[in-house]
């Protein structure tokens, strides 16, 4: 079955072990377990906090690996309840059952079946949590998950996890948190926190600077920021499941993060630890407003090669550019952080979104939140990078002109971006203008003017 666990069991006098690839899981979850001071009889208990694909398919992955251990995991996810499944996803969706025997053979067994027909003919409206408990995101209903256990209560899915996973979206992040810390405020101990998030807001008093969706959270809860981590890597949630090997890191303190990282791994997905937070957050939602960029590239050049090898080159110059500004010594865009910023360029809803745009099969009035792909975070990200580096502020020398000016000015895809999503001054074919500009420099002077003057803006991120 695509999706299982390559895991095979063991009785050692009466008792079940699992063991993934010759690695005893129950050893490494009882190790994971002691860290966090757990009794024999307190089952380590996680929490995903929103349903999108790779909140979904994070929850499913640790479901499948450790949920064989009842009496020492949970894992649960929480979504609102109340979104509706349309009659065209329904039908859908009934086509993906019928056509995997395994997932029909798993409903019928679970009597699930039966609400799935019936959604087909029009007989009745399924919702988005309901069907994630038989396994369905809403945001990929071509890969299913195995099921998971749905909790619509937000008091009730968070008020005793040991490990909270930060599903949401960047924009929605600090209001969810700010809700959770209201059901926190007599608890004991202190939760860890694994942010998924990629996106970033942009404050401007007392002095412009970016707020990242774990320092969102830690201003939020008041959980202190040792405890609050961020996940990324090169992956696509769906691949991901299907078993498509794939690398990631984990970053932020080195308390939890070394630990966490040896929990998390699997054969089939690696994870590192790192302990430089900043950039590879700033990455995180860097390469998504990059990667809108570069699938309206594809879509206005046929798919041209050699253009998106032009984009790619512009495009990771302004990345690394920006990163000067908020790191002093960021980690450099290559390893886990350039393959990323790949694979994100390469596929993903962010590029989708891009490219659906030029082609005219969507339009900027149907907003940035799209009918079974979720949220396209690089919009909001585009207006929040751009308010930030136009301030003057933050002027630097112009190298050329010798004269000081904004940085943005120093990132004219994230100018044209910003024209074209939000302003809406311009055409998706202004992506391509910029590109073919005459006066447009070489990415590596960019680089280098990033790499040799003294960049760095600590305010950028403390105000």
């Amino acid at each position: 079955m695509v999706g299982s666990i390559e895991a095979k069991s063991l009785r050692t006098n009466g008792s079940v072990q699992l063991q993934h690839n010759g690695l005893n899981l129950e050893e490494k979850l009882d190790e994971f377990r002691r860290l966090l001071g757990k009794s024999d009889k307190d089952p380590l208990k996680i929490v995903s906090i929103g349903a999108g694909a790779w909140g979904s398919v994070f929850a499913a992955l640790l479901q499948e690996t450790y949920g064989g251990f009842r009496d020492k995991f949970q894992i649960r996810i929480w979504r609102r309840s109340g979104r509706a499944v349309s009659r065209e996803t329904a039908e859908h969706l009934f086509e993906v059952i019928n056509s995997r025997e395994d997932i029909l053979r798993r409903l019928i067994r679970r009597c699930a079946y039966l609400k799935y027909v019936e959604a087909r003919l029009g007989d009745r409206t399924l919702y988005a949590d309901e069907i994630l408990k038989d396994g369905f995101c809403l945001n990929m209903v071509d890969t299913p998950l195995c099921p998971l256990k749905v909790v619509t209560n937000l008091q009730e899915a968070v008020w005793d996890a040991d490990i909270v996973v930060n599903g949401l979206p960047s924009t929605e992040t600090r209001q969810v948190f700010e809700e959770i810390n209201k059901y926190w405020q007599e608890r004991i101990t202190v939760p860890v926190i694994i942010s998924l998030s990629k996106g970033i807001e942009t404050a401007l008093e007392p002095v412009p600077h970016i707020i990242t969706p774990t320092k969102m959270i830690h201003q939020a809860t008041g959980v202190p920021i040792e405890n609050v981590l961020y996940l990324g890597g090169p992956n696509i949630a769906a691949e991901i499941y299907n078993k498509e090997y794939a690398n990631a890191r984990i970053c932020g303190a080195e308390k939890w993060r070394k630990p966490l990282a040896k929990f998390l791994r699997q054969p089939h997905f690696i994870v590192w630890d790192n302990s430089d937070l900043v950039t590879h957050e700033v990455m995180g939602g860097l390469k998504n407003v990059y990667a809108i960029g570069a699938g309206m590239v594809a879509a206005l050049t046929n798919e041209s090669a050699t253009s998106k090898s032009v984009y790619f080159a512009h495009c990771t110059s302004e990345m690394i550019f920006i990163t000067h500004l908020l790191a002093k010594e960021p980690e450099k865009l290559a390893g886990p952080l350039l393959a990323d910023t790949y694979v994100t360029l390469l596929k993903g809803r962010n590029a989708w979104y891009g490219q659906m745009l030029a082609k005219g099969e969507i339009n900027r009035d149907m907003g940035d939140s799209i009918s079974g792909k979720g949220m396209i975070q690089g919009v909001s990200a585009v207006g929040a990078f751009y308010q930030l580096l136009s301030q003057s502020s933050l002027s630097i020398l112009h190298p050329e002109e010798k004269k000081p000016v904004a940085p943005v000015e120093s990132c004219p895809i994230l100018k044209t971006l910003y024209k074209i999503l939000i302003t809406r001054e311009q055409s998706t074919r202004a992506i391509l203008q910029a590109l073919r500009d005459e006066t447009l420099n070489d990415p590596r002077d960019r680089i280098e003017i990033a790499q040799s003057h003294a960049f760095y803006r600590p305010s950028l991120l403390e105000p």
